[in-house]
């Protein structure tokens, strides 16, 4: 899974302990949609550590009508 690649372990490590939560799940997230949209999980992981750092935060559900809506998060977006 992309999420433990050296670049995504970088971009981790570079955050403050309390914003991991947020990055990891930005870039599950992002990853997911990515290989549905595109057919392959291509995450610039430096950006969105940076968008972590500048406060963006899931500020609600996912609409019923979004691909992420009522995915098993305590599985991964792959049920990995």
């Amino acid at each position: 899974m992309p999420i433990d690649s050296p670049k995504s372990k970088e971009a981790e490590a570079a955050l403050p302990t309390e914003l991991r939560p947020v990055y990891r799940q930005m870039v599950q997230d992002y990853e997911f949609l990515t290989h549905v949209k595109y057919g392959r999980g291509y995450v610039a992981y430096e950006v969105l550590a940076e968008m972590v750092l500048a406060g963006w935060r899931p500020s609600g559900d996912a609409h019923p009508s979004s691909r992420l809506a009522g995915e098993d998060k305590t599985q991964g977006r792959h049920g990995n």
